[in-house]
């Protein structure tokens, strides 16, 4: 790996790193600078066996990012895996085959963006309506029912809860 390449992701650490800082939402487990899991700790939907779609509250997924990854587009499956909970409940996602789609990644995108779209995933913000764009075509027919429902989970990413001024502790961020 060249010395670009070993900068560039040194630079996606510490913008991760310093967007888990931001955030209570998401929490950012470096086992390298091109290995991570992420856990969000944020509203989805998961749904046992045959029972009826709840809400759960912890989701994980393992990004890796290969050393070509800045000018090679990645193959479907390659960058972004999902970790758990194996019964999430979402159309973009088929939890027990470790597959999430969080649309179309270009080389060199950043972990950050990664990180935003997985959470706008989990939390309904984004989701395919149609069938065969769908990892599970089920939760993508639930979802068309449900459109009500979404989404799951409306905080900002990006926020942190903090003493002193502001509404309630909570000030936002963008």
């Amino acid at each position: 790996m060249d010395n670009i390449a070993r900068a560039y992701f040194a630079a996606q650490l510490e913008e991760g790193m310093a967007l888990a800082a931001e955030s209570d939402i998401v929490s950012l487990l470096p086992l390298s600078p091109q290995l991570y899991i992420a856990g969000f700790n944020c509203k989805g939907l998961v749904r046992y066996g045959r029972g009826s779609v709840a809400e759960a509250e912890h989701f994980e997924v393992g990004i890796r990012f290969p050393d070509d990854y800045q000018r090679r587009p990645p193959y479907d499956g390659e960058i972004v895996s999902w970790l758990g909970p194996p019964e999430v409940f979402h159309p973009n996602i088929a939890g027990h085959n470790q597959l999430i789609c969080i649309g179309p990644i270009e080389p060199g995108t950043p972990l950050v963006d990664l990180l935003f779209r997985t959470f706008e995933v989990v939390s309904y913000t984004n989701f395919t309506p149609v069938e065969y764009n769908a990892l599970n075509l089920e939760a993508c027919q639930w979802a068309r029912r449900n459109l009500d429902r979404f989404p799951v989970d409306t905080r900002p990413l990006k926020w942190r809860a903090q003493a002193g001024p502001g509404v309630a502790g909570l000030e936002a961020t963008t």
